[in-house]
């Protein structure tokens, strides 16, 4: 893809706060035209004039990315109005915090219809406009949980393993077609978003991202890198690294690590009101931002990924280096009587 400029036309569902506005920002700074999607009317409107402030245009489609329809009359409302889809991104989603015995089947659909399905209603809108043109680029917005199940998120963890698998099928038919559109899917660690303050609950006490945490901007960063260095995946934070190689290596232990620690790690000391309004049936009133309460304690800089996306250059480096060393090292010996 390269790197986007004015011009680029770039989709983001689940926009209208955490990642999704925080991906509309770093979007914007480069100068392009947006189609941002969400159910939150006040959280979009926010956002578009951040875009506009950054010297980006935004269009705002409010929408539910359960309904197909809808998804596929915005995308071609965007393109009439923008022009050519170059990046789409896979964001919105919903979650319930309680452990499964006591989850209802509706809520399960719910969270499903949005987190898996609403990926599925966003890949087959880019599919079908970028496929005939044979190019273009499709984000999707993971998870270390992709992979790796955690307690009491038993909907939330089995919609990202479902995205998982259907990235995985498409990527494959792209290959065997020779389609140089690309599907490359983001695996984030825990992030400091408002999703925690309006998810619906069941835990005694507010729920929590598990540390380390980090903030938006951490992801948004990743997010627009993967959009214009499109690979086949791409691990964000040193956390996601750790609990992947882990679960490879030693799923077994991993499920009584996770047993005993993961229902404190994933709640504050703060209780939470019973009668809590949540977001699982309908956006609420207001725009919530792009940050959620956790600022004091999460990370503006993920080091790993520092490290991943200057990779070549910390390669060179360090081959520089090495071959500094060995030339003093032979001089040294050389120099001894």
């Amino acid at each position: 893809m390269g790197r986007l400029s004015e011009g680029n036309v770039i989709v983001i569902t689940g926009a209208s706060s955490g990642v999704g506005r925080a991906c509309a920002r770093e979007f914007a700074r480069r100068g392009v035209q947006l189609a941002l999607f969400a159910r939150g009317v006040d959280g979009l409107e926010a956002a578009r004039r951040e875009v506009e402030e950054l010297g980006g245009r935004a269009l705002v489609f409010p929408l539910d990315i359960a309904d197909a329809d809808a998804v596929e009359a915005a995308a071609a409302a965007t393109e009439e109005q923008l022009g050519p889809v170059d990046v789409w991104v896979n964001n919105a989603m919903l979650s319930v915090f309680s452990p499964v015995t006591e989850l209802t089947a509706e809520e399960v659909r719910r969270v499903t219809e949005v987190t898996y399905l609403g990926y599925v209603h966003g890949t087959l809108a880019a599919l079908r406009r970028m496929v005939p043109r044979d190019r273009g680029v499709i984000v999707q917005v993971g998870s270390a949980l992709a992979y790796r199940a955690i307690p009491l998120q038993a909907a939330y963890c089995a919609a990202k393993h479902a995205v998982e698998g259907f990235s995985e099928s498409l990527r494959c038919e792209l290959l065997h077609d020779g389609s140089n559109v690309r599907v490359t899917m983001v695996q984030l660690p825990a992030l400091n978003t408002p999703h925690f303050s309006v998810v619906r609950t069941r835990l005694p006490r507010h729920p929590q991202p598990v540390p380390p945490i980090f903030q938006p901007e951490v992801a948004a960063r990743a997010i627009v890198f993967a959009a214009e260095h499109p690979r086949r995946e791409l691990w964000v934070g040193g956390s996601t690294v750790k609990a992947l190689l882990a679960h490879k290596l030693a799923p077994g232990l991993l499920d009584r690590y996770l047993a005993r620690t993961a229902y404190t790690a994933q709640q504050t000391d703060a209780s939470v009101k019973p009668d809590r309004p949540d977001n699982l049936s309908y956006a609420l009133p207001g725009d919530r931002g792009t940050h959620g309460i956790f600022d004091a304690e999460a990370r503006r800089l993920s080091l790993q990924f520092v490290a991943r996306r200057h990779r070549s250059a910390l390669t060179a480096l360090a081959v520089a280096l090495a071959a500094l060393v060995w030339r003093g090292s032979v001089r040294v010996l050389r120099s001894l009587p």
